[in-house]
Formats: structure tokens, C-alpha cells, sequence
């Protein structure tokens, strides 16, 4: 069963705090996790104010059908995210 993992790297230039920033990363883990059954996780610079990286991973029947996910998952979080984003490579794993 092959396994799909891609970063979001997300610039926030209007965070004025950590607190700013945490609400736009929730509200992007929440929306992945719930529109595409995938898991979500802030992967790097926790104490930054104005970067994110966000990881994503998924478990699926084949490699067209997590790298058409991922596709899908990677668009969605670009619009919801509405900042300078960033993706990194989708790594699909046998």
C-alpha cells in the first residue's frame, strides 16, 4: 500500500503574532483534514510568526489516486491559505 507525504511552506507577512499565525495554520489543518481524510501536521518553525511548514500525509490503494490527492490537497490549501505559499515535492512511498 503505497503512502504519500508533501511540506506546505506558507509565508504570513500580516502575522503580528503567534496567535495570528495559529489561527491561519488550524484553520488549514482542519479544512485538509476534513475535505480530503489526510493527516496534517506543523512540521517546522513553531516559534516563527510569519512561516509554517505543514505536512500532509496519506495512505492509499494506488500511486494515481494519492498523487491526484495530493494534487487536490495542494490547491486547496494554496486558496485557503491566500499567502505566499510554497509547495514541496510529493514523495509517494511503496
Amino acid at each position: 500500500m503505497p503512502l504519500a507525504a508533501m511540506a506546505i511552506e506558507i509565508t504570513l507577512p500580516g502575522a503580528r503574532s503567534l496567535k495570528d499565525k495559529r489561527a491561519v495554520v488550524r484553520a488549514l489543518k482542519d479544512r485538509l483534514r476534513a475535505h480530503f481524510n489526510v493527516s496534517v501536521a506543523e512540521m517546522d518553525h513553531q516559534a516563527a510568526w510569519q512561516r509554517a511548514t505543514v505536512g500532509v500525509a496519506a495512505i492509499g490503494p494506488d500511486r494515481e489516486y494519492l498523487a491526484a490527492l495530493m494534487a487536490r490537497a495542494a490547491a486547496a490549501a494554496a486558496a485557503l491559505a491566500g499567502q505566499e505559499f510554497e509547495l514541496g515535492g510529493v514523495e509517494i512511498l511503496e
